[in-house]
């Protein structure tokens, strides 16, 4: 049962990582080459549960973005992403109760 949390707490602590590194990644590749990027690998991180890192980097390094997209679908990602979590850990501990 603990190899499992320890399993999941680095999941989410790696993809976490990984979205914060993406958004930065974007920031300056707008910033140096002035070029737009899509948010397409934004929001797949996110959806994989990278979301409240992606929202936090977003407002951290002052990621400005055009698309409405990505503002209003990240917040949605991390309360998911937050339920399933909590629907994962509730359903192992009832599971092993």
């Amino acid at each position: 049962m603990f190899v499992l949390y320890l399993l999941l707490g680095v999941y989410l602590a790696a993809i976490n990582i990984y979205a914060f590194l993406l958004v930065r990644s974007c920031r300056k590749a707008e910033r140096e080459l002035g070029k737009k990027t899509g948010n397409g690998r934004l929001l797949v991180a996110g959806l994989l549960g990278g979301a409240v890192a992606a929202y936090a980097a977003m407002f951290a390094l002052k990621y400005k973005t055009d698309e409405l997209l990505p503002m209003t679908m990240l917040p949605l990602l991390a309360v998911m992403n937050g339920l399933l979590l909590f629907a994962l850990v509730r359903g192992a501990m009832l599971a092993f109760a």
